[in-house]
């Protein structure tokens, strides 16, 4: 990902000079025509700023720029009209982490793709289609990227010719059929930009006219040739690749694979190298240990950049112009007013579903002025409907109009996905559960974007489901669902003493309709009706005869959830309330009431975050049999007592936890945290105080891996009752 990975340094806006400096000596009419080369390096590339900075303090002009990967970046910027303080600190304040991941935030997603995420299926989601696994064709596929890349470049958004930018502009890309460099000289800027630092297998490749086009650096990573083409009679040209790691640096597989790139981007430098002549300056940035990915390190290699031009100011002094003609130079450069009106809105729908779909969450309108952001916002929704692979925005001119063209392209290795899932834990008092799941969800049924599921499960509660949800309308504000499972779940008995005196299991079929309101991609109201039938059996502790389990009942649900994350939450709350009507005539074995209140709240500052949470629930008007009871205990549950080990007709909890960032790793967060907790579950309202509450609390460390949350806890009730756990799979849910 070396030299393309700089995919990043997108964030460069570039600074307009100041800065005295001798004149020089050449009157500006008959100066030589300067190219600027930017080679490609990743976040090696941040150098190139610096060289800038200094470029402009000595009053160089530019009059060509060609540039590769991270050097297409900060030139195709600077050829926009930006410059180089503005750069410096895009750079610093990027994001960089965020940039390159493709997954939508929490905020962007549907509510029904959030819905998810209290499941303990994995993150990834391959295809499944035809019978054949099916991967995405690259690790990240820009979409981010693309939308940073598209609001720098607005400005010059409706330059199709790189002659008429304010600096005439050529960005190398590799033909990744022929192996061959492929110059662009028109198009869309951004997406020549992005099709330049393309790393294969890193990044999704970009097609142009036909050609499937990746990382330039593969076939012309210093394009010297290139500027020379352009017409410049000299060439300034910063190299900031690598070069070739020495025999000590290479000791394994991955580093032998590391070496064959580093050769192929470093041979065909040193060819154009070779052709540089004495008029030409060459810098190259001494960079160490900073690698192509080292995006972090970015702030680190603008001084670096900056020392190597002022070692070479001797051969640069000679370009440098007077005041009054570098102003001039300046004065001369083509701008480019930003924030057109809109006058026609398209949109290109290559996908299963309705074009409305697309449509409808597009803020833009005929006859009002571009807002990028708002744009950007409605994009952000339409990518969480997670069936895009990208959604892009472009703004063309079209028989005099400015036509806002919204491309949106379902995933390629859609529209089925596989998920797999894995929860376990173990309290070592001899309490192990385990499950092991596997989801498929099928998307696009239709133009409204229905969607089947099915489901199976196996361990210690086996099961199999299939799930049907259809949006009514093409916002997905209404829709209808159903869902119809056949499994096993055990339910605990405890005496006082938090002993397991017994262990049914519940063989059941289950049945759930409902339909309801979506809020945005926050909340949802839904109305439904439940029905379970089956049979409890003993499986642990003394003989008793089978019960039958029915269950029947309609039930009113309001759900808030803005939470960025589930697993550790550090932003937003979370809410749900629920009421439920059992009734015989619904199915049910006996007649009752139901309320249940969950709601959570974060704070968080630095690297630290306090959870308050306050759930409730209670049966009213009659009385729940076993099966519909609510139940506490186990770990952030009255943490010390083992898992479910109270159950009854009321409960409460009020708990308080906190947890502190403790590393940076991107794929394995960390965290150390402590919960205090107060709650107890009561057979009637009568009971229910504060005066009987039992005390809990609990220590643990957490680590968000790539297969779910792992915790591992210690948790203590008052009594001196205590257990230690390990857990994977979501806890800070309901």
């Amino acid at each position: 990902m070396r030299a393309g990975l700089p995919a990043l340094a997108m964030a460069v806006l570039l600074a307009l000079p100041a800065a005295p400096v001798e004149a020089a000596d050449e009157p500006a009419a008959k100066r030589p025509r300067i190219g600027l080369v930017l080679g490609g390096g990743g976040a090696r590339g941040g150098a190139h700023v610096g060289v800038l900075r200094v470029l402009e303090e000595l009053r160089i002009p530019v009059d060509y720029i060609a540039g590769t990967s991270m050097g297409s970046i900060v030139g195709g910027l600077y050829a926009s009209g930006m410059n180089s303080q503005d750069i410096e600190r895009e750079l610093r304040a990027m994001d960089w982490a965020d940039v390159f991941d493709d997954y939508p935030s929490r905020a962007e997603r549907s509510f029904r793709r959030k819905s998810d995420d209290y499941s303990y299926v994995f993150k990834a989601k391959p295809g499944f289609n035809g019978g054949r696994l099916m991967i995405p064709p690259a690790y990240i596929r820009g979409q981010k990227l693309d939308l940073v890349l598209n609001r720098l470049t607005l400005s010059v958004v409706e330059v199709k010719d790189f002659d008429r930018l304010p600096i005439p502009y050529r960005a190398v890309a590799t033909d990744i059929e022929t192996g061959k460099a492929v110059v662009l000289a028109k198009g869309s800027l951004s997406v020549a930009i992005r099709a330049s630092m393309a790393v294969p297998a890193a990044f999704d490749p970009v097609e142009i006219g036909g050609r499937l086009l990746v990382d330039g650096g593969i076939a012309d990573n210093v394009p010297v040739n290139v500027a020379r083409d352009m017409g410049a009679d000299v060439l300034i040209v910063v190299d900031v690749g690598s070069g070739l790691t020495g025999r000590e640096g290479i000791s394994s597989a991955l580093d032998i694979t590391g070496q064959l790139a580093n050769y192929l981007f470093t041979l065909n430098t040193e060819e154009q190298l070779k052709t540089l002549g004495p008029r030409d300056v060459l810098i190259r940035p001494p960079l160490g240990d900073i690698g192509g990915g080292s995006f972090a390190r970015v702030p680190e290699t603008f001084p670096i950049g900056e020392r190597s031009a002022r070692a070479a100011i001797e051969a640069l002094q000679r370009y440098s112009l007077s005041t009054k003609d570098y102003a001039q130079y300046l004065a001369e450069r083509a701008r480019f007013p930003g924030g057109p009106v809109i006058d026609v809105v398209r949109i290109d729908n290559r996908s299963r579903v309705g074009k409305d779909v697309i449509e409808d969450r597009i803020s833009a309108k005929p006859g009002q002025p571009l807002d990028i952001k708002q744009l950007e916002e409605d994009i952000g929704q339409i990518y969480g409907l997670e069936i895009f692979e990208s959604v892009r925005y472009d703004l063309v001119r079209e028989d005099g109009k400015n036509v806002l063209v919204i491309s949106a392209k379902e995933k390629s290795w859609g529209p089925g996905y596989l998920q797999f899932g894995l929860a376990a834990s173990n309290n070592f008092k001899g309490d192990n559960n385990f499950k092991m799941g596997v989801l498929y969800t099928r998307t696009e049924i239709n133009a409204l974007n229905g969607e089947w599921r099915l489901g199976g499960q196996l361990g210690d509660e086996p099961a199999i489901a299939t799930e049907w949800h259809q949006p009514l309308d093409a916002l997905s504000r209404y829709f209808v669902a159903g869902k119809v499972g056949y499994g096993k779940n055990n339910a605990d008995i405890f005496d006082d003493t938090g002993h397991r005196i017994s262990r049914y299991q519940v063989t059941s079929t289950r049945l759930e309709l409902g339909g309801g309101r979506e809020f945005g991609t926050w909340g949802e109201a839904r109305l439904g009706y439940r029905r379970e039938s089956g049979t409890a059996e003993v499986t642990t502790g003394a003989p008793a005869p089978n019960q039958d389990v029915n269950l029947g009942l309609a039930f009113l649900r309001l759900s808030d959830d803005k939470l960025d994350n589930v697993n550790f939450p550090r932003e937003g709350h979370f809410g749900r309330a629920e009421y439920r009507v059992a009734r015989e005539g619904l199915g049910s074995s006996t007649d009752y009431d139901q309320a249940t209140l969950d709601y959570l709240q974060t704070f968080t500052w630095g690297r630290n975050t306090v959870i308050g949470r306050i759930s409730g629930f209670g049966t009213m008007n009659g009385t729940a049999p076993l099966e519909a009871q609510v139940r506490l205990g186990g770990f952030l549950r009255l943490s010390g007592l083992q898992e479910n080990q109270l159950s009854g007709q009321y409960a409460g909890l009020i708990s308080l936890g906190y947890f502190r960032h403790i590393n940076d790793i991107q794929f394995l967060q960390a965290y150390a945290g402590t919960s205090l907790e107060v709650g107890n579950v009561w057979q009637d309202s009568k009971s229910a105080s504060f005066a009987n509450t039992i005390t809990a609390g609990s220590v643990f460390l957490g680590v968000d891996t790539p297969a779910g949350p792992l915790y591992f806890a210690y948790g203590r009730a008052e009594g001196g009752v205590y257990s230690f756990y390990i857990y994977l799979g979501p806890r800070f849910v309901f």
